[in-house]
């Protein structure tokens, strides 16, 4: 059988990619593994490997056999007692950033606790160590800065990334994602710091889409920031100096891309993370075709996004085509969303993008895009420019467009006012409301204010979580248009099928595999995302469609095609149950 590119027996372990030095991939759950390539003498090291550390879960035989005698207190804890105890200290912590410190150790320290915890526990955990939490820890890294979770290549590395990638201990890699921290979230240039979004991704990569943790590989770009602040930090762990521009970024992004295609072959997944608008959409289209490359800020919250608007469908009714939609913030995030459902708008009904695009309209700081701003316009901003009268403020906007989805992707906080919802109400029985800027202090709005504004009637979905509320007796459960639903089940389903390049179908077939697993006890809700209790059976069904779609364009190289897409995608999925070492 033919699993995640490598041959590996039927009977095999869930294992998430290619084998590893320590023939973990060809074991079966319950056979014992020597987790040493030379004899040792002492356990020592083996307790401070994160990999392989099981804490006080090694039993007495492995104590015996690795050299663990005397180094442990004499009781044996299964890994779900570890599991309680660590939850029962986590929840004990009353501040987000210190429960996202713990996880992070944790992860230092046990990577299959941390793992089993994620997994197990992934509605609660999910926001300490992602959105919102890991806002604030990147803001604050050089202060809780203790472990380097990744590689760091800063204008200092020029001419020698390639040698400097080599340092990196694992041989193989299949997931990149990278980062410049120029614009982290919503809270703008962090340097250096933007850190951990690259390291709080690859944690979703395996948790949610199974990935094993050695084939992921966070790096941040280092060129410098313009953060006034982090330069005047005692503590910022950044160059210190203003960011690197023009002839000298593009160069050192350039021999970047070639130096990993290099070391790592055709088929290792770059994604990018958190580039300003500028970098973020010429280096999708520089490398898009030499590449394998992927931007989540574009692609990934488009399609997470599209899902959305597909499954909402069944309450407000109709086709996309018969909807209106207005974007607050014209970047990254709203154009790509913008370009996502134009195309499968244009998928539905055959006419030409161009004449999809006329029912969609963004906002942007200066006003609503229209015709008369085009020569002033970024090209990415241009398809958008329609006729139209120029209209400054978003009310303004909402009244003159009187759209049937809104859709906040500013990074502004508290856009969506009153008076904004409340217009959206008085023209729409049903009005969608999306707050989608992160972290929970800049979204557009509140589950609370879009339901009590519209008077119960709105559906509700944001970037960042909010809880349950109940308006005149019933309980509204908001969506969140989290990119985790995607981008975990996009990667795993590229790598399955040792697809060479990204293509937009790949990226509708996961809009609508996420989309078809929302159900009518969901809808009853207001839900138009599934649970993320269910999130690796969601990521197994995206990165089957994923795969399918990859086999179908001849973008596919692990040949012959499964026969069971999905079946193979979660025997692809890391396992983060204990092992046996004897």
């Amino acid at each position: 059988m033919k699993n995640c590119g490598d041959l590996v027996d039927n009977k095999s372990a869930i294992v998430g990619g290619v084998g590893d030095m320590y023939s973990e991939d060809s074991a079966t759950l319950d056979q014992p593994i020597t987790p040493w390539t030379i004899s040792v003498a002492s356990g020592y090291s083996l307790m401070r490997d994160p990999r392989y550390n099981k804490g006080l879960a090694f039993t007495e035989k492995e104590r015996d056999a690795h050299y663990l005698r005397g180094l442990l207190p004499p009781i044996v804890l299964s890994q779900e007692l570890q599991e309680k105890k660590m939850m029962n200290l986590i929840r004990q912590y009353e501040v987000p950033l210190h429960r996202y410190m713990a996880m992070i150790g944790l992860q230092e320290t046990n990577e299959r606790l941390f793992y089993k915890l994620l997994i197990d526990n992934v509605e609660e955990l999910l926001p300490v160590v992602y959105t919102p939490t890991v806002g604030e820890a990147c803001q604050k890294y050089g202060s809780i800065f203790r472990h380097s979770q990744g590689l760091y290549i800063s204008l200092k590395e020029k001419g020698k990334i390639l040698e400097t990638l080599k340092n990196w201990p694992e041989r193989t890699v299949q997931v990149i994602v990278v980062t410049d921290g120029e614009r982290i979230l919503g809270l703008g240039d962090l340097g250096c710091q933007g850190m951990g979004i690259p390291v709080g991704k690859l944690a979703l990569y395996t948790a949610l889409g199974g990935v094993r943790p050695s084939l992921c590989l966070p790096i941040t770009i280092d060129v410098g920031t313009n953060n006034e602040k982090l330069l005047n930090d005692e503590f910022y762990i950044g160059l210190r100096q203003k960011r690197a521009t023009g002839e000298e970024y593009n160069e050192l992004l350039q021999e970047f891309m070639y130096a990993v295609k290099q070391n790592y072959g055709e088929k290792v997944l770059i994604q990018f993370e958190d580039f300003a608008n500028h970098n973020a959409f010429e280096l999708l289209a520089r490398y898009s075709s030499s590449h394998l490359v992927f931007n989540d800020d574009i692609q990934g919250t488009a399609a997470v996004v599209l899902a959305g608007l597909l499954s909402a469908l069944r309450l407000l009714g109709g086709t996309l085509a018969d909807h209106k939609f207005l974007f607050l913030g014209a970047g990254e995030a709203g154009t790509g969303i913008a370009d996502l459902i134009a195309l499968e708008i244009s998928e539905q009904n055959g006419k030409p993008i161009e004449e999809n695009r006329k029912n969609i309209w963004l906002v942007d700081s200066k006003g609503l895009i229209v015709s008369s701003r085009k020569e002033s316009l970024q090209d990415f901003k241009k398809p958008w420019a329609h006729e139209h009268e120029p209209i400054t403020g978003l009310i303004n906007a909402v009244k003159a467009i009187k759209p049937t989805i809104l859709i906040g992707t500013s990074g502004v906080g508290k856009q969506f006012t009153k008076e904004v919802v409340e217009d959206m109400a008085s023209f729409n029985k049903t009005p969608l409301i999306m707050a989608l800027s992160n972290p929970t202090s800049q979204a557009e709005c509140t589950a609370e204010e879009a339901y009590t504004w519209s008077e119960g009637r709105a559906i509700f979905a944001s970037g960042s979580p909010f809880d349950p509320f109940e308006y005149e007796g019933k309980t509204f459960v908001p969506g969140q248009a989290n990119n985790a639903y995607i981008f975990p089940g996009f990667g795993l389903g590229v790598i399955m099928a040792g697809s060479i390049r990204v293509h937009n179908g790949m990226l509708l077939a996961a809009s609508k595999a996420l989309a078809s697993q929302v159900t009518e006890e969901h809808y009853e809700k207001g839900m138009i995302y599934p649970p993320l209790t269910n999130i690796r059976k969601i990521s197994a069904n995206i990165a089957a469609k994923v795969a399918a779609k990859a086999y179908e364009l001849g973008l596919a190289s692990h040949l012959p095609q499964p026969e069971d897409l999905v079946e193979s995608a979660e025997k692809c999925m890391y396992s983060p149950v204990y092992r046996s070492y004897l």
